[in-house]
């Protein structure tokens, strides 16, 4: 019995060395290679996520998705690292194993090429932060402001309060309008007044009316003068300074206080009209 177990070989070790208590250590001390292994790989993996997301956390202006991002690929790639160590603690070719993993990956991202374009648009708009959560914007056509910025896609709300999403693919690789990004900007307006009316007056009296709101700003200085000679109207074209955040109620406020101040100094403004004349034979 002795001489058969001695001659069935498994694994390069007869059956009776597979009893012996060298055999028994030796296992022993591969599975505790193992589970070191895998727990130092996860312990380095935690320690580099850490890492990462502690330096985007030291810099105000850096944007926390791209760090959470990059962190959770570094301690994946570590705890991969960690099972190919372990697969060759085993006496596996891990050659053969990286070569099945870059086929699936490579079919993976064949298949999945629309989602993948949307993650690496969304990783340089993060990095490159041409946009950023609070900034109003017009991307692909639409406007809105900036609720959050995925790996996948961009939020907007409308100005009508209307959630908006628009994959980073389509924000990326397209114009992209933010209006928040100076502090200030110009408002314009044409104002037309009659043939008739005094135009010093005319402009001294747009002059004053906005330049005498505390939001229009001294520095550019503002542009008012005639413009345009129209089929009705002398046309006065006007450019004014203001912050950013003021921009859209300024706007409105300047037309309907400039219209009220010219109709105060008598001064018409037109409109289109048409003479009809009849002649009788």
């Amino acid at each position: 019995m002795e001489q058969l177990l001695n001659t069935v070989i498994w694994n390069g070790n007869t059956i009776g060395d597979l009893l012996t208590i060298q055999f028994l250590a030796s296992a022993v001390g591969s599975v505790l290679a193992v589970v070191a292994i895998l727990f130092v790989g996860f312990l380095l993996g935690g320690w580099v996520r850490k890492r990462l997301i502690g330096l985007g956390q030291s810099y105000a202006h850096l944007d926390m998705t791209l760090f959470n991002f990059l962190g959770n690929v570094a301690r994946y790639i570590v705890i991969g690292f960690a099972f190919l160590f372990v697969l060759n603690t085993f006496g596996v070719q891990t050659t053969s194993v990286v070569a099945v993993i870059g086929a699936a990956g490579l079919a993976i991202g064949l298949a999945l090429q629309g989602t993948l374009s949307n993650v690496a648009a969304g990783v340089m708009i993060v990095f490159f932060r041409p946009i950023k959560i609070g900034d109003f914007v017009e991307v692909n056509g639409q406007m809105g402001t900036v609720k959050e910025i995925t790996l996948n896609y961009t939020e907007l709300a409308a100005i009508s309060n209307v959630q908006i999403i628009i994959p980073n693919s389509q924000v990326w690789g397209n114009t992209i309008v933010n209006y928040s990004s100076y502090d200030t900007r110009r408002a314009e307006w044409t104002f037309g007044v009659a043939y008739g009316a005094n135009l010093k007056l005319a402009e001294d009296t747009i002059r004053e009316t906005i330049m005498s709101d505390p939001r229009s700003k001294t520095d550019p200085a503002p542009f008012i003068q005639v413009n345009n000679l129209g089929d009705f109207s002398v046309d006065f074209l006007v450019r004014v300074w203001c912050d950013s955040g003021d921009y859209f109620a300024y706007q409105a406020d300047m037309k309907r206080k400039v219209k009220e101040a010219l109709d105060a100094g008598g001064i018409e403004i037109p409109f289109p009209t048409r003479t009809v004349m009849q002649v009788q034979g």
